[in-house]
C-alpha cells in the first residue's frame, strides 16, 4: 500500500507513513519537542485529536496546551472530568457550567438542594484527582443518534438530548469517560492523565473551576472577584427564566414553533426597560451628574447604547450631548507603541488626557468650546468639530474604551460622573456543560460589521482578533468593576440571527489560510442554531449597529 506523505510544521520536514497511522504515533516517531505535553494537532488547518488517523497527505502542526485550541481541548476535558466526578460523588446531582468569570468557570449543582459545603468541594476534587491519576482515555464513538439521545436522557442531560433531537442526524459521535457519555463541539485530550493542573473553590452560591495560565501552566489563573459582573450574569439568568430559554435547544424549540418573534419582542423590551432604569438613576442624582461615561470592549454596542440612553435621558427632561473619546486621540507621531513597535491606539496614553479634561472643565463652567474631530486618514486632530455650550439640564455622554479607567478624568470630581460598562454577555448556553463565550458573540458581531461597512473579510477580522483581545485584557477589563452599573448588550435570540449573516462570510475563508481553523470552529458552533429572521428586530435595536437598518445616525 502506497505510504502517505506528511509535512510536519514543527520539524519543517516531510515524512512518509503507512495509511491509517495515528497522529499520536507520528508525534512519537518524530519526537516532537514542546514546553508542555503535546495534546492535539492542527491538520490542514483543522483541529484534530491525537487518535486521528491519516489516510491522505496532510499538513500537520502538533500543539500543546499553550496554543489557543490546546487550551480549549484542556478546558473541555477538565469539564468532563468535573462532570464525571460530580456524578460519582452525588449520583442525583447535575452539573451546570454557567459562564466564564474571574479567570475560571462558574458552575452550579442543580439537585443538591442545599448550600455547597467545603466538604462537598473536597469530595468532588478528590474524585477528579482519582480520575486523573487513573489516566483514563477519552473514547470517541460514532453511535446511532437515537441511542445517543436515550443515553443522554438517562444521565439527566436533557439539554444535550434536545439539541441532538433537533439536528436530525442519523449518526453522531459521543465521548466516553468510563461509562459516562458526554458531547462537546470540539476535540478532547487523549486521556485524563493529560490534565496536570486545576482548582475547585467556592464562588458565591456555586463553584469556580480554575484553569492554568497559558504561558505558565504550573500556575493557576489568579481569582479576581467580580461582584458586579456576577450580578449581571445572575440578572441574565432571570431574563432567561422570563423567556423560558436558557439553552440553544430551548431557543430552537421556540423557532420551530414559529414563536421567535415573541422572543425578539420581549428581549428588546427588557433592554429598553433596563436603559430606562439607568436613565432614571442618573436623573435621580439631582443634576450632580455632568458626564456619563460609557465603556466596553469591541463590538459591545457602545454607540447605539449611548444613543438609546440619550433618548431616555431626554424623556426625563435632560438634554444629552454625545462625545467620542476617539476624537481626543493624540496626533499619530505622539501615539505610543506596543512591544512589537506598532501603534497602540488602545493605550490610555493614545488619548490627550490634559486637553480632554480642560474642555470638560470649561464646559462645566458654562464656557463655549469647539470640539475636536480626529482625522483617521491624516492621523491628526483637527479643531473643526461642533461648538458646544452646556446649559441647565444638559449632560454629556462620553463613549470610549477608557471610560472606567481612573486615569481618564484627572480634573473632574467623581460625584459628577456616572460610569456604565457595557458588554455582550451571552445569555444562553449550548447545553449543560458548554457555555457560550462572550468573546465569540462579539467576534461574530464585529466580523459582520467589518464585512458590511469596513471592507474587511472574515479572515482579516479573525487575524486581528487576538490583538484586540490582548488590548481589552490590558486596558478595559481590569477597570470594569469601577462602573456604577453594568449593561448586558446581548440578546437571547441574536446568535440565531447572526447565523444568516456570518455563515457566508465565514465560508469565504479558504482552507489554505491560517484563519480557517477559527472559521470552521465558528461554523460548527453556529450549525446548532435554527436561523431566526431579523425582520422583527426594531430599528433602534443594538443589533442594528452590526446588521444595518438602524434608525440612528452613526
Amino acid at each position: 500500500m502506497k505510504p502517505i506523505e506528511i509535512f510536519c510544521k514543527n520539524t519543517n520536514s516531510t515524512h512518509l507513513y503507512p495509511m491509517g497511522t495515528s497522529l499520536l504515533e507520528i508525534s512519537k516517531d518524530l519526537n516532537i519537542k514542546s514546553k508542555n505535553t503535546i495534546c492535539g494537532a492542527i491538520v490542514n488547518h483543522k483541529v484534530k485529536e491525537l487518535s486521528f488517523c491519516v489516510v491522505k497527505p496532510k499538513h500537520i502542526e502538533f500543539i500543546d496546551v499553550s496554543h489557543p485550541d490546546g487550551v480549549r481541548m484542556y478546558i473541555r476535558s477538565l469539564i468532563f472530568v468535573l462532570y464525571a466526578a460530580v456524578k460519582e460523588v452525588f449520583p442525583h446531582v447535575s452539573l451546570k457550567v454557567q459562564n466564564g468569570i474571574s479567570n475560571g468557570y462558574f458552575c452550579e449543582l442543580p439537585g443538591l438542594e442545599r448550600e455547597i459545603s467545603a466538604s462537598d468541594i473536597f469530595s468532588i476534587k478528590q474524585e477528579m484527582k482519582a480520575l486523573i491519576d487513573a489516566n483514563i482515555p477519552f473514547v470517541k464513538k460514532g453511535i446511532v443518534t437515537s441511542a445517543v439521545i436515550d443515553l443522554l436522557v438517562k444521565q439527566g442531560l436533557d439539554d444535550k438530548a434536545q439539541l441532538f433531537e433537533q439536528q436530525g442526524h442519523l449518526y453522531t459521535h459521543l465521548y466516553f469517560l468510563n461509562d459516562w457519555g458526554d458531547f462537546f463541539y470540539g476535540s478532547l485530550l487523549p486521556s485524563t492523565g493529560y490534565i496536570t493542573n486545576f482548582g475547585l473553590v467556592p464562588y458565591f452560591d456555586g463553584l469556580l473551576l480554575q484553569i492554568p495560565r497559558r504561558k505558565h501552566f504550573k500556575q493557576l489563573r489568579k481569582i479576581e472577584l467580580h461582584p458586579k459582573l456576577f450580578g449581571v450574569f445572575q440578572e441574565q439568568k432571570d431574563w432567561a427564566e422570563i423567556l423560558n430559554v436558557s439553552t440553544v435547544g430551548g431557543l430552537n424549540d421556540f423557532t420551530l414553533q414559529g414563536k421567535s418573534g415573541d422572543i425578539i419582542k420581549i428581549s428588546e423590551a427588557l433592554h429598553e426597560k433596563k436603559i430606562a432604569e439607568i436613565a432614571n438613576q442618573i436623573s435621580a442624582r439631582n443634576g450632580n451628574v455632568k458626564v456619563v461615561l460609557v465603556a466596553g470592549p469591541s463590538a459591545s454596542g457602545k454607540t447605539t447604547f449611548s444613543k438609546r440612553l440619550g433618548v431616555q435621558l431626554a424623556v426625563n427632561g435632560m438634554r444629552p450631548y454625545q462625545i467620542s473619546l476617539d476624537d481626543y486621540f493624540v496626533d499619530r507621531e505622539h501615539t505610543p507603541k506596543d512591544e512589537q513597535g506598532e501603534f497602540d491606539f488602545e493605550a490610555l496614553e493614545a488619548i490627550d488626557i490634559d486637553f480632554f479634561n480642560k474642555q470638560l472643565i470649561e464646559l462645566f463652567a458654562g464656557k463655549e468650546v469647539r470640539l475636536p474631530k480626529f482625522d483617521f486618514h491624516s492621523g491628526r486632530r483637527e479643531p473643526n468639530g461642533a461648538t458646544l455650550k452646556l446649559g441647565e439640564g444638559d449632560i454629556l455622554i462620553v463613549e470610549g474604551i477608557h471610560g472606567m479607567n481612573p486615569g481618564l478624568l484627572t480634573e473632574v470630581h467623581n460625584g459628577n460622573t456616572f460610569k456604565i460598562f457595557i458588554s455582550a454577555l451571552t445569555q444562553i448556553s449550548v447545553d449543560e456543560h458548554t457555555h457560550i463565550s462572550t468573546a465569540d458573540n462579539r467576534l461574530l458581531r464585529r466580523m459582520i460589521r467589518d464585512f458590511n461597512y469596513r471592507g474587511y473579510r472574515a479572515a482579516d477580522t479573525i487575524k486581528r482578533w487576538p490583538s484586540v483581545r490582548k488590548g481589552e485584557e490590558k486596558n478595559i477589563f481590569p477597570y470594569q468593576e469601577n462602573a456604577d452599573i453594568m449593561f448586558n448588550s446581548a440578546t437571547i435570540y441574536e446568535l440565531a440571527v447572526l447565523k444568516k449573516y456570518a455563515e457566508p462570510i465565514l465560508k469565504m475563508v479558504l482552507e489554505n489560510q491560517p484563519e480557517y481553523i477559527e472559521s470552521t470552529r465558528l461554523l460548527e458552533f453556529l450549525s446548532y442554531f435554527k436561523p431566526i429572521s431579523d425582520l422583527e428586530i426594531p430599528p433602534t435595536s443594538l443589533l442594528r449597529e452590526f446588521l444595518g437598518g438602524s434608525s440612528f445616525v452613526y
